[in-house]
């Protein structure tokens, strides 16, 4: 299986594995301008030749978008290969990639975020141990930070104290969320309006730079939705689901 880098020069007509549309497509176009203002931090997207869901996503992980302390690691933002093609070697093989490129780049370590039992958008935590990957440090109510060492000696992963304090919080809904994942482009607006139309208190911190990810108060800085102050989801929410989740709080 041949595997495609995107650069500079191939981002505008290769598509992203995720949202697989045309650049005019407000999704792709969000996500592809996240991607070239990483591209020169170091952020690696490389993906199977394949038109689907088969991709990893790395970065240094001082430039890292989330609150984890980790020096010298490279951050995971992504091992995405979809049910159509498991069971081909792809996430070994993209894996295994990332692994031999962040040791010859001189990084001590990978590190991902997962959760106790798999969860949508999170790394699934039974294959990232059976690769060796090991459970680092906790965050509630079920995010989990693991690391894979290169070197037994180096310093482990944390995340930052960012993510346990959440009394300042007002009260009704906060989300928080970056472009980093093409799907809040749609989606976000469309829950605001949601809100909006309903009455309910919906206050939105559109995440929009590593600093302000990298303090943030949840670990999954993508998409982490809190009613007043208690965390609720990460998951992308369609206006259905928030319909639900609204109706949940008698709202």
């Amino acid at each position: 299986m041949e595997l495609v880098k995107l650069t500079r020069d191939n981002i505008e007509q290769e598509h992203i594995c995720c949202a697989i549309a045309n650049n005019n497509d407000i999704q792709v176009m969000s996500k592809k301008n996240w991607l070239r203002e990483r591209l020169d931090e170091g952020l690696v997207f490389l993906k199977c030749d394949v038109r689907g869901k088969c991709f990893i996503e790395y970065i240094p992980a001082e430039y890292a978008w989330a609150p984890i302390e980790a020096k010298d690691y490279m951050y995971i933002d992504c091992l995405w290969v979809s049910g159509q093609f498991k069971g081909h070697g792809y996430s070994n093989l993209l894996l295994d990639t990332c692994i031999k490129d962040s040791k010859e780049k001189g990084k001590k370590g990978l590190v991902i975020l997962s959760s106790k039992k798999k969860k949508g958008f999170l790394s699934d935590p039974k294959y990232m141990k059976h690769k060796g990957f090991e459970t680092v440090d906790t965050a509630q109510p079920y995010f989990e930070l693991i690391h894979l060492p290169f070197d037994e000696s180096v310093e482990k992963p944390h995340f930052k104290n960012s993510v346990h304090t959440h009394e300042n919080m007002p009260k009704g809904f906060s989300l928080y969320y970056t472009n980093q994942c093409p799907f809040t482009a749609k989606y976000v607006p469309l829950l605001e309006e949601l809100a909006k139309t309903k009455g309910v208190d919906f206050q939105v911190t559109h995440i929009q730079s590593r600093e302000e990810a990298q303090n943030a108060p949840a670990p999954f800085t993508t998409f982490s939705l809190f009613y007043d102050g208690q965390f609720v989801t990460h998951e992308i929410l369609s206006e259905k689901k928030f319909e639900k989740i609204l109706a949940s709080k008698g709202l």
